[in-house]
């Protein structure tokens, strides 16, 4: 998707230096040379859903076959499970993933995916158009949830899909017995129910690509009537509304404004969907790199905006609901778009190779997720395996690309409530944009339970290292439990099977501990410091 060209307003700092005088008394000025973050543990934003550090997969190229599942393979297990594969993501906790789709959800039967392996058939997926032979759907999927340690986010297909078949998933998964979908279940050798809890009503129904494309009003009702069915079978159910594709629809903000006046009563929350790039859309040129580390304040942009709308249509309807956001698509992607499959199964397809600077940004973005806190409840980074993804396989083993390292940090360290961090960074002009980024980008988790506070800190800073004093107030940590950085002199690096370890974090020595401690980042650099209070 096309990003869009706007900043936050307020994005020359994150948490300003009027927020920091007024959690700790006088003016600091926005332009000193040192920066400054100050963590105060009664300033909270809010609680940290887990399931914001979420992921994705989807029946596209080799996420699923070749991906996770592989049987025959001499790493997989008696179930075509990729062994190697699920210890990697169970080890990572990944807390829930979204699928099947995506695009392919939208010309999906699901009823295809289920039943004895040898009667399932063979068929034509339109979305990718590629080969599905249908010998991974929603039973093994959810079986590899469970060993995964994983929360399922099961997609509807709206689009050649009914509200009646949506209904008869959610049979077919969460009631017992004695039902017609629960007793297929079982025949499936499936006794016990699946009590899948989330769900989402179809994907990008606004995109024209998007197989049953359809008006905001039409899909509205289509959504509402889904919604009205399922919970009709099992009304513990949260619902998520296929919101905009992306800042960069001519649509945007007026379809999620249009759906949710037809909808909003029946459902919980609200997708967004983005990617980034870093390159001239139009001529393939070099990109800005300055500009696309500030890109998670787009993010921010994004979510602020459908943020606005939720509480617009709450406003009108005058409801006491108050939706929250599922970010169920966001990544760095823009080198490897061509989604044609040429009606081959499983083929090489969006396998997006990762750069430093790739990376770092991610780090923002996980930096942007845990600040909006407050709203967003669920987010997938898009996808998992092979397919845009941090982790890469052959038939060999994998490898770790280097978005890997801050989402697996954040899945490590983040946890407890979102502190609102006042930070005064020095800032610098983006070109084309109107406002200012800051160089020092930061986030922070406070774990009551543990007693820890997690220090997330992107420096965008090309050129140089950052000094960066960190001023506690009402705490004062006694020792530094995790100390890592990620940065190098090359931006362009990637991983390989062949040099697996070419970008990999490092230890970033553990800094001195008082009332303010002094950090030196380095340029071009992601660092997560975990104190021990």
């Amino acid at each position: 998707m096309t990003t869009r060209r706007t900043f936050l307003k307020q994005a020359s700092l994150t948490g300003t230096a009027l927020a920091a005088s007024r959690f700790f008394g006088g003016i600091v000025s926005a332009q000193s040379p040192v920066a400054r973050i100050y963590v105060d543990p009664m300033q909270k934003i809010a609680p940290l859903d887990r399931k914001i550090l979420g992921s994705f997969i989807e029946h596209l190229g080799r996420s699923v076959y070749g991906g996770i599942y592989e049987p025959g393979s001499k790493l997989s297990d008696a179930n075509g499970f990729r062994k190697d594969v699920l210890e990697e993501i169970k080890k990572m906790g990944v807390p829930i993933i979204r699928y099947p789709g995506g695009n392919f959800v939208s010309g999906y039967n699901w009823l295809d995916g289920v039943g004895p392996k040898d009667k399932r058939p063979v068929v034509l997926d339109k979305a990718w158009n590629t080969i599905e032979p249908n010998q991974f759907g929603t039973n093994e999927f959810l079986q590899w949830c469970r060993m995964a340690g994983a929360e399922p986010l099961l997609g509807l297909n709206l689009g050649t899909g009914t509200p009646e078949m949506a209904a008869a998933l959610v049979e077919y998964c969460n009631i017992e017995k004695g039902t017609k979908w629960s007793d297929l279940r079982r025949q499936h050798g499936i006794e016990k129910q699946h009590n899948v809890k989330s769900w989402c009503l179809g994907n990008e129904m606004d995109g024209s690509w998007q197989i049953g494309h359809m008006p905001a009003r039409e899909y509205g009702l289509k959504a509402r009537d889904c919604a009205n069915q399922m919970r009709m079978v099992d009304p513990t159910l949260q619902f998520i509304a296929c919101g905009s594709s992306g800042p960069g629809m001519q649509t945007y903000l007026e379809w999620d404004r249009e759906m949710l006046e037809e909808c909003y009563d029946l459902v919980h929350g609200i997708s967004l969907h983005c990617y980034y790039r870093n390159d001239n859309q139009e001529t393939g040129a070099n990109g800005d790199t300055s500009k696309f580390l500030a890109f998670n304040l787009e993010m921010e942009q994004q979510i602020a905006e459908v943020a606005a709308v939720c509480d617009y249509v709450r406003a009108r309807k005058h409801s006491r609901k108050r939706l929250w956001l599922s970010f169920d698509e966001w990544n760095v992607w823009y080198r490897q778009r061509g989604g044609d499959g040429k009606r081959q199964p499983a083929p090489h397809l969006l396998e997006e190779v990762y750069n430093l600077e790739d990376a770092l940004l991610v780090g923002g973005f996980l930096n942007s997720l845990m600040r909006r806190a407050d709203r967003v409840r669920v987010a997938c980074l898009a996808q998992l395996v092979n397919v845009i993804a941090p982790i890469t396989t052959n038939p060999d083993g994998l490898f770790r690309q280097t978005i890997y390292y801050p989402y697996s940090w954040a899945l490590q360290c983040a946890r407890g409530n979102v502190l609102d961090l006042a930070v005064d960074s020095p800032d610098y002009s983006v070109r084309g944009m109107d406002s200012r980024a800051p160089y020092i980008d930061a986030s922070a988790t406070l774990d009551g339970d543990s007693r820890t506070i997690s220090l997330f800190i992107l420096n965008r800073d090309l050129e140089k290292a950052r000094d960066v004093e960190v001023v506690w107030r009402d705490v004062l940590p006694q020792r530094v439990l995790f100390s890592q950085v990620l940065t190098g002199q090359d931006l362009k690096a990637v991983n390989s099977f062949e040099n697996p370890k070419k970008v990999s974090p490092q230890l970033f020595e553990p800094p001195k501990l008082g009332p303010r401690t002094l950090l030196q980042l380095p340029a071009r650099s992601y660092t997560v410091i975990q104190f021990a209070s």
